[in-house]
């Protein structure tokens, strides 16, 4: 996610940073390389043009002080005029007055409305919240069918009832009501393409629930496409916001900083992944902070404190000062990091210095999974003795986990280092949101 962006201004950051003074020169060096870095990202060029101004006339007007340099007060400026450009401050969303709250879906077909829904249900549901999805495309074959499996899945209800649109959503409200449900997510139906048809259905539902929110959901990876889309949603039904899906595959990450400029709206959400957990408020402040390469210490910490089992750290906290930490218990520390996201979201979040400190190399995205084939693929006697695996078990356990003795020499070397760490930290405390996590 903004892999390119990041990139870019990482190396015009660091060529900053050594400058002692700010002149015309150096800023003209800049700037060109600033925009050739959104060009190159499919930043809208009038955007990018309204960007490089704004910057060059705050550089040329700005006073130092003596506790910044002039090479970390041009970061700065760059920093301010890329959150602004993503939309200022986080937009939380509208909350009725009287229950249900109406969040209405909106997109083109192929966009991921459907899972963004039992995605926005399963973030909401996470903050004590009690959603009740609605499936309202009765176009696309297996639409509602799907939302169901996702609500099943996720332990959510799915309202389902035959008849027209309106009719169907208007009885979801009611049912929400005396179901003390206080959210309702309507799944609408796409298209491949803007028609009149779908913007008059669209017009009807909005006429008919009032829906406090009207979120457009857009694939990052449409580009400039994305932005045309935006401004018709917008045009015909006044949005509340953006959720941008598929951020994850998205490298280049113009889509984003174009279309808050195109509509003035926010982005509110954004997809970040394939599991139910992988959606993230978008605050921009924090994703300019990504994208200049400083790191997202803040969402990190969050995703931690939503994924990990507290009663099930302080257990394996137990465990370890007794010495009694087993390969069953760092198969569960495994399955606690892989809820809080892949490990490249994960390292995406770290400051750019610390992240290449920690992996010089990409780190293998297939790594958590061979682990669990290979600790599944042990007796539950192995699991609570790792000190019985000789080298016949080692290869048995290989071929039952379609992995190699090298692999499995791998793991038991991290459990092993795991042990001996704690066995070193003695009478120290290990902090409760520290013991279930181990990369």
């Amino acid at each position: 996610m903004f892999e390119h962006l990041q990139n870019g201004f990482g190396t015009i950051l660091r060529t900053l940073r050594g400058e002692g003074k700010i002149t015309e020169g150096n800023i003209g060096d800049t700037l060109r390389q600033v925009q050739r870095v959104l060009l190159s990202a499919d930043v809208n060029y009038k955007v990018v043009k309204n960007f490089i101004q704004s910057v060059k006339t705050k550089s040329l007007g700005v006073r130092f002080s003596n506790s910044l340099t002039p090479g970390q007060l041009m970061v700065k400026i760059i920093n301010d005029e890329l959150v602004a450009l993503l939309g200022t401050q986080k937009k939380e969303l509208n909350i009725a007055a009287l229950p249900p709250t109406v969040i209405m879906l909106v997109g083109l077909q192929g966009s991921g409305k459907t899972t963004t829904a039992a995605k926005l249900a399963a973030y909401l549901h996470r903050r004590n919240q009690h959603p009740l999805l609605v499936p309202a495309d009765i176009y696309r074959p297996a639409a509602e069918e799907q939302l169901k499996i996702l609500g099943r899945q996720l332990n959510i209800p799915v309202y389902c009832e035959q008849g027209a649109v309106g009719e169907r959503v208007s009885c979801a409200i009611n049912y929400a009501r005396l179901n003390h449900r206080d959210t309702l997510i309507i799944d609408t139906a796409g298209r491949l393409h803007i028609d009149e048809k779908m913007m008059d259905e669209l017009k009807m539902l909005k006429t008919l629930v009032h829906p406090q929110n009207i979120l457009l959901v857009v694939d990052a990876m449409t580009g400039q496409d994305a932005v045309q889309t935006a401004e018709a949603f917008e045009h015909l039904l006044d949005l509340t916001g953006i959720l941008l899906t598929k951020m994850d595959s998205d490298t280049r990450g113009g889509a984003a900083l174009s279309m808050v400029q195109a509509i003035r709206k926010p982005i509110m959400f954004i997809g970040t992944g394939e599991k139910p957990g992988d959606l993230e408020a978008f605050d921009p402040e924090r994703i300019a902070n990504r994208i200049l390469g400083m790191g997202d210490i803040v969402t990190l910490v969050e995703k931690i404190q939503e994924s990990i089992d507290l009663e099930q750290a302080s257990k394996i906290e137990q465990k370890m000062r007794k010495d009694n930490f087993t390969l069953q218990d760092f198969m569960i520390q495994l399955k606690q990091v892989e809820k809080i996201g892949s490990m490249d979201s994960i390292l995406n979040m770290l400051p750019h210095v610390l992240r290449t400190r920690l992996y010089q190399t990409p780190p293998d995205k297939k790594l958590l999974k061979k682990t669990e084939a290979i600790i599944q693929s042990m007796t539950l006697d192995e699991r609570n003795n790792p000190g019985i695996l000789n080298g016949s078990r080692r290869r048995r356990i290989a071929r039952g986990s379609g992995t190699t003795p090298q692999d499995v020499n791998r793991v038991l070397n991290q459990y092993w280092q795991i042990v001996n760490m704690t066995r070193q930290m003695g009478k120290f405390k290990i902090p409760k949101n520290l013991a279930s996590i181990s990369f």
